[in-house]
Formats: C-alpha cells, structure tokens, sequence
C-alpha cells in the first residue's frame, strides 16, 4: 500500500518542483494589505479637499440669499423716506397757513432767510422789467396740450418814500410764460436800448422851428408816473437740480434750475436777496402772462409719500420672490416633486 501511495503522490510532487510560467511565485502579486494600504491613503488624501468642497458649498447657498437681503433692506429704507416725506408735506401745509409777512420799511429778517421759506408774504413796489431772466425751458399743460415756456424771475424794487414798498429789492418769480413771450419780451428790450434812427426836425430860421422847440420841451419837474405793483407770494429758497440738468450759463443768459444767489449776481443784487414765487391768481384777461404757480404745487414733491409706499411693496415682492427662488433651489430634489 505504501509503494501504491507513493506512485500516485510522485507526479504531484514533481509537478510543484518544476518552475511553471504560470506559477504564482513567478507572477507579481498584490497582496490584501497593499491595496488596503493604497485605499487607505487615497481617502486620507481626499479629505482636505471634500471638507473644502463642503465649505465652499455653504457659502455659496448663502449667497443665494444676498438679493433678497438687500431687495429687503430697499423696501425698509422706503418706509423711512415716506416717513420724512409725510412730515415734510404737514410742515408746508402749517406754514402756508399762516398769516402773510408784509415786507414794507418796518420788516427785519434779522438775516435768517430760512427761517421765512414757505411763509406767505405781501410786498409792493416796481418791476425792473430790463433784469427779468427766465428759467427753463418748463413745460406747461393747457387743456390738454402741453406746451414749452419759461418762469421769468424779476427783480421787486422799492419806491422811494412809501412806507408800504419794499425796503430792499427781492427776487420774484411771476409765473410761466410760453416761448413766444418771452421772445416778444427780449426784442422789445433790444429795441428800446438802439437809439432812434428818426431824423430830429430841422431847427433852422424858419419860423415854425421855435414853436417846435416849445412844444418839445418836457417841464423838468415832471417826473415819470410808477405804478406799484402789489405781490402775494412764497418765500423759497433754490433748486436742487439732478444730475441731468446742465449747469446755468449767466454769460450766454441760459438759466435750466433756480440759484438764487447766482441770479442775484446777475441781477446786480446781494447774494442774501429774498427769493419768492407769486402765488395771486387774480391774472387779468388782457395780460393772462405771467402765469403764477398753484399752491398746491409748492406743497407738491418730486416724490410723494404714496410713491414711496408703491416703491416699498415692489421692493418687498422682488424680496420675497428671490428668497422663495433661493429657498426651493436648495431644497432635496425629492423634497421638490
């Protein structure tokens, strides 16, 4: 039984003393350990960059939320800004109530000019029509058809040896005039400052001539009649214009906004004159020009308290609409279904 075992056990063990192409021991092998080993250190190294991702990841769904943060703090802003527009509007409307200011010889503003704007005044005196500058171009709706034009600003002057005139000259916006006015305006100061081209009469031996000089004659006490001028209006201060609106350009007589120290220059007048918009609607049917301003356009802003209110819930609805956006893109996709 021996030798029988041994026979059959022979070819076996001969076969593992032969070297064999296909042997494991000649082959490269990977053991457990290693590629365990190698797992282990790709994970390790892709840590850092999975916890980076992660943060990166967070702070980008936060920023989702930015534009309705600030499209928030818009709306919130609104609110205050009608706030101060609603105590702007109460402010005018209490000072246009009270009793008007007759600024004859006997006033004192004590120099402060602010504390006289929106306060109704009275004051008389006489046009100096030769230093009206106009303000513009305006625009204008009558009966529906909107028409160009200008405010003419002229200076108030005082007439001596009255007690109801103005003791200094003011500033006084009459009202809008339309473009044809204001060209009639100018061309009839042109024409009164040329001098006159009629050929004086001769004054020669003929009999007449000493009749002609006796009829010419002005008595030198005769002095030209002034007809005061009595005006009901607004004591305001200057424009604050936009960006859009050119500068004024005093050389060329081009006024686009109100600077009532720089009209005053031009006018030849102190830069601390007092400013004010004729608000006497009692316009005569043969001179319906100038046209004095309403009001109610005075206690009228740009903007009013209840565009503020509109601009506060657009803004509220731009905020609630990217937040609810930001909101559902955040969400698990199955969470979204």
């Amino acid at each position: 039984m021996a030798a029988s075992l041994s026979k059959t056990l022979k070819p076996h063990i001969f076969f593992l003393l032969i070297p064999n192409k296909r042997t494991p021991l000649q082959t490269p092998l990977f053991s457990p350990l290693t590629s365990f080993e190698r797992t282990l250190s790709s994970s390790s190294s892709s840590l850092p960059s999975q916890s980076q991702e992660k943060q990166s990841g967070r702070w980008s769904r936060w920023l989702l939320f930015i534009p309705g943060a600030i499209t928030f703090g818009l709306g919130t802003w609104q609110i205050f800004r009608r706030q101060e527009k609603i105590e702007m509007v109460d402010y005018r409307k209490k000072r246009l109530e009270l009793e008007p200011i007759l600024l004859n010889s006997t006033f004192s503003s004590n120099g402060d000019l602010g504390s006289l704007e929106f306060r109704r005044v009275i004051c008389e005196g006489v046009f100096n029509e030769s230093k009206s500058i106009y303000i513009g171009p305006r625009s204008r709706s009558i009966s529906g058809v909107t028409e160009n034009g200008y405010y003419v600003v002229t200076p108030l002057m005082p007439i001596a040896n009255k007690s109801d005139s103005v003791q200094l000259p003011i500033l006084v916006n009459r009202g809008w005039v339309p473009r044809s006015w204001r060209n009639k305006s100018l061309g009839d100061l042109q024409d009164g400052e040329k001098p006159s081209d009629i050929p004086s009469p001769d004054v020669g031996e003929n009999e007449g001539s000493s009749w002609w000089r006796f009829w010419s004659k002005k008595p030198k006490d005769q002095e030209p009649s002034i007809t005061p001028v009595k005006v009901i209006g607004v004591v305001r201060g200057s424009e604050k214009p936009s960006i859009f609106v050119p500068a004024n350009d005093p050389s060329s007589g081009q006024w686009f906004f109100v600077d009532v120290p720089e009209i005053a220059r031009a006018t030849g007048l102190a830069e601390n004159t007092i400013y004010i918009e004729d608000i006497n609607d009692n316009v005569s049917a043969s001179q319906p020009y100038p046209v004095p301003k309403d009001v109610t356009t005075l206690i009228r802003h740009s903007v009013m308290p209840q565009d503020h209110l509109n601009y506060t819930l657009t803004w509220y609805s731009l905020s609630a609409a990217v937040t609810f956006m930001a909101v559902k893109r955040l969400m698990p996709k199955k969470s979204r279904r």
